[in-house]
């Protein structure tokens, strides 16, 4: 079972009962401010316990004084506007942290990670390539042997088809088997991407293959004029929060009881990096 996705007017959402939400994903500013009704009929007809929503600053304002609450920002992603992350709670559990010492501490060894200054390198027997149509079985094979549930439909061969007309795949690969993925998700009008859908097979973690496939996305996406990249990342993951941060992304907040990932609903991480350089 998956969330659906749907057009509002002309914005882009997501949701469902497995992420127990609404998300607007894309807001197109002329669905303003009918949009913020909208999706508040959503969430209470279909008593969904958060609406989270990803907006530009020009329209903070709106969705503060109807109850959101700023969770996360990047500065400069639209250009000439921030982007915030915003979140309506339904539920007061739902608003409460339930891991905050974990938060806390995987944070803590984040921070103080020391950046990289050079190119992570494969181990030798492996390659990397971005991944193509023919690969979308074997894609979808090692997401579900990754995660026990995922807030998109990446175990599904046919969506990861459907989207690899504005989503990059980058895969490692040992002799025939697919060992790690990821993906870049790119929004051409802003000219941002979302860096995600990492995941590597227990067997070949340790290697730094995920800092790897971050290194060479961000080098294909800065070839195709992105000029900000972003991540939200499972909070509760070490591994990803050091490698971002070792990579010169800054943390930019947390989304509270946020996503369905690894079968249950987790806060997420937001980290960000504005050019190749992250300057």
């Amino acid at each position: 079972m998956t969330d659906r996705i749907e057009i509002v007017g002309n914005s882009l959402i997501q949701h469902g009962p497995v992420n127990d939400r609404v998300y607007l994903m894309n807001l197109a500013r002329q669905d303003c401010p009918d949009i913020v009704g909208q999706l508040e009929q959503l969430a209470t007809d279909q008593g969904y316990s958060k609406i989270f929503a990803k907006v530009p600053s020009t329209v903070l304002e709106l969705f503060l004084e109807n109850g959101y609450e700023l969770e996360a920002s990047i500065p400069g992603f639209y250009q000439s506007d921030d982007a915030c992350f915003l979140g309506k709670y339904y539920c007061h559990n739902r608003r409460l942290e339930l891991e905050p010492e974990q938060v806390r501490t995987i944070m803590e060894v984040a921070r103080n990670q020391q950046p990289v200054r050079e190119q992570q390198q494969l181990p030798g027997g492996f390659f990397c390539r971005i991944a193509e149509k023919s690969d979308v079985n074997m894609m979808a094979e090692l997401y579900r042997s990754v995660f026990e549930s995922y807030p998109f439909p990446i175990f599904d061969p046919d969506y990861l088809l459907e989207i690899m007309g504005t989503t990059v795949f980058l895969g490692v690969w040992k002799g025939a088997e697919l060992v790690a993925l990821s993906s870049a998700e790119i929004d051409r009008k802003s000219r941002t991407v979302e860096m995600t859908d990492f995941a590597t097979l227990p067997d070949y973690r340790g290697h730094g293959l995920a800092l790897y496939l971050l290194q060479k996305m961000e080098q294909e996406m800065a070839l195709r004029g992105i000029h900000a990249f972003y991540t939200i990342a499972r909070a509760y993951s070490h591994g990803m929060n050091i490698t971002f941060a070792r990579n010169g992304y800054r943390y930019a907040g947390i989304l509270t009881n946020n996503t369905n990932i690894f079968g249950r609903l987790e806060s997420m991480n937001v980290w960000y990096k504005q050019g190749i350089s992250g300057q």
